[in-house]
Order: structure tokens, then C-alpha cells, then sequence
């Protein structure tokens, strides 16, 4: 249940006085004449119930220029940190400042397969804070993509769900482009020449669970449209439940064990890759003259690796800037916004049609 604010008017009448009478106590307002007993009942009343004044309400008469970025653990969580760096640019393009909170209540954002660890006293916490500072907007974000409600405290300013989609329509979402990135991925293999492709991370078989989140459902069909587009079954679908270098290295190992002929790896986020990498290397095989590797999400690390590992990048910085226009656009359509994620085209995929 959504908690009731406490109004000046609540904090008057449990004080017996009136309302401007509170308020100009509340205000410490120099030219009052009420009496000193008089003044300490409306503080008394304002902390027992826990009375906090509406900065928004008394910046109406001037706009606060401000815009709310709350989010689960976007600022802690590897480099989905861009999302923040995104809406930070455009708001200073807009002459806007960007207020940041944060709630924590994703313990395991860092892992895209994480499962969300809830804290709604922290949640409201934050929404009140952001509230009483936000006439201009506010960006609702989370770390690991997934559907969500927004808060029934949160009314009466625009708001946007950036890397998420909503439990109710009508709402203005920003995501990245998941279906299209996981078809271009794909197709790349193919018109690179590739026919022996075994898929890391996701198999078209696999039933959603907890671990599951919007994006990669979408990325799994673009990859596997594009593969049937291309008349190509994939010679092996290994799902691996948390997307970890660890994961990435046994399970490429366990398939060049079994002694699987393939040419290309496509791997559904880059540490599954980097695991990818070593199990390769250690079994002589040459990436990418024997073997091709592509991936998704573009890692710092990615274009370090030798060979620089091809991804698709998450588009995380674009994404904060189209959600700090879309938000305080007045004619911008409650709907979902893709962003479109550009292959970075590096060393780890050869081309086999020379």
C-alpha cells in the first residue's frame, strides 16, 4: 500500500492551530506573533508524524530546472553507468541538473541473469526525496532490463522507464533495440560465411524463469530469425543459466570434448566470450582462423582481448540521452523507444566467403 504524505494541514490540526499558522511557524518566519507554546505544538506535530514540506510545491511559482534519476544500482553496476552519463549530457544540453538516487535494490544487477532483491523502504525513501525537488520529470531505470510498475508515490511530474518496460500501458519506455542486435549478430555469421554455429547462453528451447529478463528473450529471437532466414540449425545450444566467464570457459570446453565441429561461437554476452576464449586457446584452437567469436554488450575489456572480441554494444549512453528528450518533450508518444545497437567490428570474426 502506497503511504500516504502528510500535508501542512495534517500537522495544523493535530497542533489546533491553522494552516498559515503552521506554516509560518514551519517557515520560521520573523514577523509571527504566535506564542512560544504555540510554536512548539506545531513542531512537536510536524515530527510525530513525520511531516516533510513539499519542496515542489513551493517551487511552483518557478520551474526547479531539475530532473530525477532513480534507479536500482545503475551508478555501482559495471558499465550501465552510462545510462547516467547519457541523461547527464542531454539534461546540461536542456540547462537541466540531474538528481541522482539510488535504492540498492537489485543485488544482483551486475548478473544479467540476477535475481532482484527488493527494498521497498528504500525505494520509497528515495521516491519522496526526488518528489519534494521534481517538477520537471523523473527517470525511472533499472540495471538488469525487466517489466515494472511505477510507484504509486511518483504523480503529477512526466515520467520515462529507462532500460525497462512497463506493467501498464501507456507508459514511455526507452530499450535498447534487442531483437534487431541479436538479427544482425547472426546474420554477420552468416554472410561471413559461417555454417557451423553453436549458440552460448541461450538455447531456443529454453523455458523462461526468474533469471529471465525482456532483453534477452529478444535477442534470442533476432538470432534465431535470422539463422532460419538463413536455413542454418545451429550445431549446438548450450544453455548457461549465469553469464560468466567461468560458465563461458566449461561449457566451450565440454564441447570440444565431445568432439562438436563448429566454426563459429556466438555467445550471448561478452564474459561468456572471454570464458569462451580461454577454453579455446587452451585447446590450440586459433580464434579466428579456426574458429569465429561474436558476442554481445561491448565489455571494456572487449577490445582488449587479442584477438579484439566483434560485439554488439548496449547503447546505454544514447539511451540516457533519448530519455531525457523523450521526457520532457510534451508531444513525445507514450511508447516503447528502441536504440539500435552498432556491431563493433573488431578482430574475432574472419570472413570464410574469400
Amino acid at each position: 500500500m502506497a503511504q500516504v504524505r502528510v500535508t501542512l494541514a495534517d500537522v495544523a490540526k493535530k497542533a489546533g492551530l491553522s494552516t498559515t499558522a503552521a506554516s509560518m511557524i514551519l517557515n520560521n518566519r520573523p514577523d509571527t506573533r504566535l506564542s512560544k507554546e504555540a510554536a512548539e505544538r506545531v513542531r512537536a506535530a510536524a515530527a510525530e508524524l513525520g511531516y516533510r514540506p513539499n519542496m515542489a510545491a513551493r517551487s511552483l511559482r518557478t520551474r526547479s530546472h531539475t530532473i530525477g534519476f532513480l534507479s536500482d544500482r545503475i551508478a555501482t553496476t559495471r558499465f550501465a553507468g552510462l545510462l547516467i552519463r547519457g541523461a547527464m549530457h542531454e539534461a546540461r544540453r536542456q540547462d537541466m541538473a540531474l538528481l541522482i538516487a539510488e535504492t540498492e535494490s537489485d543485488a544482483a544487477a551486475d548478473d544479467p541473469q540476477g535475481e532482484p532483491d527488493s527494498d521497498p523502504a528504500a525505494e520509497t525513501l528515495a521516491i519522496q526525496a526526488m518528489m519534494d525537488r521534481l517538477p520537471e520529470g523523473l527517470l525511472f531505470s533499472v540495471a538488469r532490463s525487466r517489466e515494472v510498475t511505477v510507484p504509486a508515490q511518483i504523480s503529477g511530474v512526466p515520467v520515462v522507464l529507462l532500460n525497462a518496460t512497463s506493467a501498464t500501458p501507456g507508459a514511455c519506455c526507452i530499450l535498447p533495440d534487442e531483437f534487431e542486435g541479436g538479427r544482425a549478430v547472426a546474420s554477420q555469421l552468416l554472410d561471413t560465411g559461417h555454417r557451423k554455429i553453436a549458440i552460448l547462453g541461450r538455447s531456443r528451447f529454453h523455458i523462461p524463469d526468474k533469471y529471465s529478463t525482456v532483453t534477452v528473450a529478444r535477442r534470442v529471437e533476432g538470432v534465431f530469425t535470422a539463422l532460419k532466414g538463413g536455413d542454418v540449425e545451429p550445431v549446438a545450444e548450450l544453455d548457461c543459466f549465469v553469464w560468466t566467464a567461468d560458465e563461458g570457459y566449461r561449457a566451450v570446453k565440454s564441447l570440444i570434448q565431445a568432439g562438436t565441429q563448429f566454426d563459429a561461437l556466438l555467445c550471448l554476452n561478452d564474459r561468456l566470450a572471454f570464458g569462451a576464449y580461454q577454453a579455446l586457446l587452451e585447446a590450440g584452437i586459433s580464434i579466428p582462423r579456426d574458429v569465429s567469436v561474436i558476442s554481445f554488450d561491448d565489455d571494456p575489456i572487449a577490445a582488449d582481448l587479442r584477438p579484439a572480441l566483434t560485439t554488439a554494444a548496449l547503447p546505454y549512453e544514447a539511451m540516457g540521452e533519448l530519455a531525457v528528450k523523450r521526457l520532457l518533450d510534451p508531444k513525445s508518444e507514450r511508447r516503447e523507444h528502441l536504440v539500435p545497437m552498432p556491431i563493433r567490428q573488431r578482430e574475432s570474426v574472419l570472413n570464410r566467403t574469400n
